[in-house]
């Protein structure tokens, strides 16, 4: 098998060499007819290029030459665009996380108060006697009072806790009273009519009990112990939800006693809490600014909208009446919630009390009463420039008085009692004892 092949490869060599050896010709051609190299035709000459064969041409050079230098070309695989895009967008997000925490640490830098105890007060702070002698934000004590309902709710009086449920942990005093209303309605018809059976049930897919109902924290609860039960019941050929009451789960008499506990039922309240301070003529010189709890708007809003209101007023100034003034200073002064009153006695101390701007004028009254040495001795209150707040003066609001978001009061023993033994002291031992180191 080897010589074989090896006289198939030779066979191969000899038959390329005699294809390169030329033309053949016979041995008894005539020697003119062969011919010589010098007369061999001459070679064709080549057309001259078109100008497109030249820009063609240079462009294959051009190409040939980027071939040849060290530049990388650009990597068009998709999955290389994909991770060129994906560092572009890594660098792009924490540039804007560095931007956006420098803003926002210029911004708590711009915001913060330079000394907390410029504040006259730290916050507005409340007490719920029904709970316990806690004094807590608002926040805290709705968490709280939420907490201790639904704790009660476990118990016998499930029925009672659902009616303060649905008072005291809910929102909006249209939407409370539209669900006590609906679910009156659905135990007025059991307890009048207690044999017909169509009020025994409510169609849980019902528009009215879906928007009016189902969204009020605790109304299914109320519902549950008023004997209701969940079932699935075929209505239009189809299986629904629906809430069935049984006479074996709630009498109508427990159902009459839950009607009633409804629509009589209250929110648990919450008292505001005097956040009584005694203060140093220099301490009240220095904590003037109130906290953002005691505006309806931020701050911040109220400065921007008062200074429209100011470039409006200067634009129409010649145009605007008594009237209209009047109401542009009451809707200012509905911005304010709270109201910190300081009664200055005679001696230099003040006393300092948190109020609502809705409070009776009498409310600030009794709180100096009750912080006097002898209550039994008659006093005046009056403003800074001399106007007396008589008794006339009991039954208006702090708003409607003006005394808001601060006032000083001056405190006076009543002048028209001589014949009485005026204190020379005016505030009890326990409550000078309030007053702060400077």
């Amino acid at each position: 098998m080897a010589d074989k092949i090896k006289s198939f490869f030779q066979k191969k060599k000899i038959n390329t060499k005699f294809m390169k050896a030329g033309k053949g010709y016979k041995l008894t051609d005539s020697t003119s007819t062969i011919l010589t190299p010098a007369e061999s035709k001459e070679p064709i000459r080549r057309a001259e290029p078109t100008e497109e064969a030249k820009i063609a041409g240079q462009a294959a050079l051009a190409r040939l030459e980027a071939k040849k230098t060290d530049k990388p070309r650009f990597n068009t695989s998709y999955a290389a665009i994909q991770a060129r895009v994906r560092r572009e967008l890594e660098l792009e997000r924490k540039a804007q996380q560095n931007l956006q925490a420098e803003s926002l640490t210029s911004k708590e830098q711009k915001d913060k108060p330079e000394d907390p105890s410029i504040f006259a007060v730290t916050d507005v702070f409340f007490r719920c006697p029904y709970l316990s002698d806690e004094i807590l934000l608002r926040d805290e004590w709705k968490k709280k009072i939420r907490e201790f309902l639904y704790e009660q709710l476990r118990g016998e009086e499930a029925g009672l806790t659902a009616c303060l449920i649905i008072q005291s942990c809910n929102t909006g005093k249209e939407r409370i009273e539209s669900c006590v209303e609906t679910l009156g309605k659905y135990l007025d018809n059991i307890i009048n009519n207690p044999d017909i059976e169509k009020y025994w049930k409510i169609r849980m897919c019902n528009r009215i009990f879906q928007e009016k109902v189902l969204p009020v924290e605790g109304a299914l609860d109320f519902l549950n112990a008023a004997g209701f039960e969940q079932k699935r019941l075929l209505h239009n050929e189809s299986e629904e939800d629906f809430l069935v009451w049984s006479p074996n789960n709630c009498s109508i008499e427990n159902l009459t006693m839950l009607d009633e506990a409804l629509k009589s039922a209250e929110p648990i309240p919450i008292e505001l809490d005097r956040n009584l301070q005694v203060l140093m003529p220099s301490q009240a010189r220095v904590r003037n600014e109130l906290p953002p709890s005691f505006f309806t708007m931020t701050p911040e809003e109220i400065k921007r909208e008062q200074q429209l209101r100011t470039e409006a007023v200067e634009r129409n100034q010649m145009l605007r009446t008594k009237a209209m003034r009047e109401r542009d200073e009451q809707r200012a002064l509905r911005k304010y919630k709270f109201a910190i009153l300081r009664i200055k006695f005679p001696d230099g101390i003040i006393l300092q009390g948190t109020f609502s701007v809705h409070e009776k004028f009498h409310s600030v009254a009794e709180f100096v009463a009750e912080n006097l040495v002898d209550d039994k001795v008659p006093f005046l209150l009056s403003t800074p420039d001399g106007i007396k707040l008589l008794e006339e003066c009991n039954d208006k609001t702090l708003l409607e008085l003006r005394l808001i978001p601060t006032a000083i009061l001056e405190f006076s023993w009543n002048a028209d009692h001589e014949n009485l033994n005026k204190p020379k002291e005016y505030l009890k031992e326990e409550i000078l004892s309030y007053i702060q180191a400077v």
